[in-house]
């Protein structure tokens, strides 16, 4: 799920490739749109002639050509055996094609997972006919899905992935609007934002002078927002707030500038509200922080916010350097009167490539379903809220490995291990919290569910748990 921006990627297309002999592949240029599934209906549509062109538009630079140009090379090694061996595939491909889109996805993870490159082939061809960026949430998220697929078929998804620059990225004012709309139409980020402010704001409620470290500040500092407010509202007035933001050139991107942009809200803000308020910037990747850079000073209470940040510091799977685990122990040695985690609740990290497919497909269809309740199919910027704030995460965990997949998430239980291994114990969440939330999402589906289990709060779809929030000292 996308946070706030983060690393800078190109945007991506969904490349074709031609088979010079079978089972070798070569990437060639996309130019043609992909055809739109057959099964969707667009009678008595309210969709603007401009909506239908920006999809033709998207399709036509994302998804490729009509089909996915597999020519195979009949040459003398090709004989009857081989022949057979097509009858036999063809055969299988014509009992897939009676089964339903997520199947078929699966189908083609699988024999992608398996090196059965020509399945794999002409599953994408099939697969191209299915997916839709206007369509149902499955066959939305199947046209970013089968792109990751489709790059990670070329053995080396990370360099199509980043090279790939057929839909440019949009502009700074463009990106923060798209993410605005994503803010208001899903709990998610306003659930982890305020189960973590009310667990700093029950760690301080006797302190006057906090200093709060976000380890990678929204675009606009909105988590802030709120508590600052709360914080002045405190008996006794409110304590002197000093806010250390952790950024990096993305989120700068997003907003179309520096930290100073923040600071300077947050200030205003304070200032209104006669809190005492100082802004300490800290302008690069949460994994590079060091000690110095936080400016921890005595006589502060410190509360140190992870906030859909650690999934991105690559672990021990990753290198030797084990940012993740690292970055924890340096917060515990500042000896913090409370840390907050929120994440997503999904397991991508060292899972294989397969199972890896299936989890995160599973995952952002929950996603998708959530969005088409309170988003219209024919809402202008859907599109863009989805393509810019949800597909490239969706396509760095199937197409990318090593470093260059920097989705990679965790379930709870492996975050709690994480932070024991590294001193800290358990902050139980105020039930205030808890309440304050199930208001929240009166405003929302009543298919959203929220949960408290061992001392941690989940948000979910129906059944699907997709973020965690708890608190540590």
């Amino acid at each position: 799920m996308y946070k706030h921006p983060r690393q800078k990627t190109e945007a991506y297309t969904l490349p074709p490739f031609e088979a010079s002999s079978v089972g070798k592949l070569r990437y060639i240029p996309a130019h043609n749109s992909l055809k739109r599934s057959a099964h969707e209906d667009t009678s008595g549509s309210c969709v603007t002639d401009d909506f239908n062109d920006k999809i033709k538009e998207l399709e036509t630079v994302m998804m490729g050509p009509d089909s996915l140009d597999l020519v195979f090379d009949y040459n003398d090694s090709f004989d009857s055996t081989s022949c057979q061996e097509t009858n036999s595939w063809r055969s299988t491909l014509e009992a897939i094609s009676r089964r339903d889109l997520r199947a078929d996805l699966v189908s083609c993870a699988q024999a992608l997972s398996e090196n059965d490159l020509m399945m794999a082939h002409s599953m994408m061809e099939k697969l191209r006919q299915m997916v839709s960026v206007s369509g149902e949430p499955i066959q939305r998220l199947g046209a970013y899905l089968l792109e990751g697929l489709v790059a990670k078929l070329a053995s080396s998804g990370s360099s199509i992935y980043k090279s790939l620059n057929r839909f440019p990225e949009p502009a700074s004012t463009e990106l923060l609007s798209y993410m605005h709309i994503l803010y208001e139409v899903c709990p998610y980020f306003k659930f982890g934002y305020m189960s973590a402010n009310g667990a700093i704001a029950e760690a301080m409620k006797e302190e006057n002078r906090v200093h709060i470290i976000d380890f990678q500040i929204g675009t606009q500092g909105s988590q802030w927002v709120t508590l600052i407010q709360a914080f002045a509202a405190r008996p006794g007035g409110p304590p002197r707030i000093r806010i250390t933001g952790i950024d990096d050139t993305t989120s700068a991107y997003a907003r179309g500038g520096g930290l100073s942009i923040v600071g300077n809200r947050l200030a205003k803000l304070a200032k209104q509200f006669n809190v005492p308020f100082e802004f300490n910037s800290v302008s690069v990747s949460a994994s590079e922080v060091k000690l110095k850079d936080l400016g921890v000073r005595a006589g502060e209470a410190l509360a140190v916010n992870f906030a859909f940040v650690l999934h991105r510091m690559p672990d021990e799977s990753v290198s030797t350097k084990n940012h993740r685990d690292r970055l924890l122990r340096m917060v515990k040695s500042l000896s913090p009167k409370v840390v907050t985690l929120v994440e997503q609740e999904s397991n991508t990290n060292t899972a294989s490539f397969f199972p890896r497919f299936k989890e995160t497909m599973d995952y952002y269809d929950a996603m998708f379903e959530s969005i088409d309740v309170t988003l219209p199919r024919n809402h202008k910027q859907r599109i863009n809220v989805e393509q810019h704030c949800l597909a490239r995460d969706v396509v760095n965990i199937i197409a990318c490995e090593g470093a260059d997949r920097v989705e990679r998430h965790e379930l709870l239980g492996k975050w709690r291990s994480r932070f024991e291994m590294a001193g800290f114990s358990s902050y139980p969440l105020s039930p205030l919290v808890n309440s304050t939330i199930k208001s929240l999402l009166r405003n929302y589906s009543d298919k959203y569910r929220l949960e408290e289990r061992d001392g941690a709060l989940y948000l979910g779809w129906m059944q699907r748990d997709l973020v965690a929030s708890c608190a540590w000292k």
